[in-house]
């Protein structure tokens, strides 16, 4: 049998490349034996350093809780800054991210876990204490009321997908605290850490994530528009009128001179940047065919025109190593709604190109009644309890060589 304590090492070791930047949590993800967690998968699994360990499905398969994957726990506490003293609240019950945070707080801190599913809850608080962390408490409740018990809270670190930040997680937060949370975003997740600014929250960084979705009051409601079969667009934030016959008409393709690069950054600024920017969706099986381009397999911005034309990004390799952006367009007004698109794709190109390029502000409802608090260069996207609101400052200057 393969050594945990060798195997544990090598995982800290990986994750030094680009996902722990902090001696502190090195030595927490150091010390806190994971595998007491996932005692039924193989110690080779469990410390794989990208890899999630699913932990409960329902009827049809879907998972429904999760051990995330190391590089991602380590990511989002380096995002939160947890220090020793600290009163954490965390969403969403595994047990092992709980002792992290325990291992970061120390005795003098105190780490509150909450999660829905009463098995879950169980499970948690059994190998807690397997692994010597029964000082943490494991409440069952409804996360989206938070545990207002115990609070305020330092921090409140989210470890499931949620469409929106409820007002108690704000009301809990202590005035200095900070909120990381994989939030959705048009489609999209991100892990945003947001403290306090003005009459909302405004972010500190933000990376890719993905994670099982919120249960309970808080769920992300189903709002998908099916164009073909194993074709959708998300409308989480908007109603789009689309010509579904549009689809099957003969595509224009236009190569508009922007560079494709950092796609995860670039799929956030076509997203943010146009009310009428959707996320397309297609089954493999679709793109096999040839009905859409692969770029939609795992979700691709797309532009709905008004009358129901629409364009999404491709991408191709010119010269051998410079990768392009391109677009299909399908529709009656596929020619503008190419243009317009283009027109992003370039904008991105010359001006966002870089990590971290946006700032992202969380507004709570009665904050955003006047027009003057939309973003002048970016969107906002209504959630139920207040809006995101997205800015781009214009502050890049393109590298030499580099696509016009």
């Amino acid at each position: 049998m393969e050594n945990a304590d060798r195997l544990r090492a090598s995982m800290v070791e990986a994750l030094r490349d680009n996902a722990i930047t902090s001696d502190a949590v090195a030595k927490a993800m150091a010390i806190v034996p994971r595998h007491v967690f996932v005692p039924e998968v193989h110690l080779a699994q469990v410390y794989e350093p990208n890899t999630a360990v699913p932990v409960k499905r329902d009827g049809g398969g879907m998972t429904l809780s999760s051990l995330s994957a190391p590089r991602l726990q380590a990511a989002m506490l380096e995002q939160a800054e947890v220090k020793p003293g600290m009163r954490v609240l965390e969403v969403g019950s595994m047990g092992y991210n709980a002792a992290l945070l325990a291992e970061l707080v120390g005795p003098a801190g105190h780490v509150i876990s909450v999660d829905i599913d009463g098995d879950i809850v169980e499970r948690a608080r059994a190998h807690l204490a397997a692994a010597g962390y029964d000082r943490v408490e494991v409440v069952h409740a409804d996360a989206e009321y938070g545990v207002p018990a115990s609070a305020p809270y330092d921090r409140i670190i989210v470890t499931v997908a949620s469409p929106d930040i409820p007002p108690a997680w704000l009301a809990q937060l202590a005035i200095k605290g900070r909120i990381v949370v994989p939030l959705q975003l048009k489609g999209v997740t991100r892990s945003i850490a947001f403290d306090r600014g003005g009459v909302g929250l405004i972010s500190r960084s933000y990376r890719p994530c993905r994670f099982v979705p919120m249960q309970g009051d808080g769920a992300c409601k189903d709002q998908r528009l099916t164009i073909d079969t194993c074709v959708c667009l998300n409308i989480e934030d908007a109603e789009h009128s689309i010509d579904v016959n549009a689809l099957h008409s003969p595509p224009m393709e236009s190569w508009p001179g922007a560079v494709f690069d950092l796609p995860d950054e670039l799929e956030l600024f076509l997203l943010t940047n146009s009310p009428r920017m959707t996320l397309l969706r297609a089954s493999p099986e679709r793109v096999n065919e040839g009905l859409v381009n692969a770029s939609a397999r795992l979700g691709v911005p797309a532009l709905i025109g008004d009358d129901g034309s629409f364009a999404y990004r491709i991408e191709r390799v010119q010269d051998g190593n410079v990768f392009e952006s391109g677009v299909i367009a399908h529709g009656r007004s596929a020619e503008y709604a190419a243009a317009q698109y283009g027109q992003l794709l370039r904008r991105w190109a010359k001006q966002y190109r870089r990590r971290g390029a946006a700032s992202i502000r969380y507004l709570p409802a009665p904050a955003v009644t006047s027009p003057e608090r939309a973003p002048q260069q970016g969107g906002l996207l209504r959630r139920w309890h207040g809006s995101v609101a997205v800015f781009w400052p214009e502050t890049f200057t393109p590298r030499c060589g580099d696509p016009a």
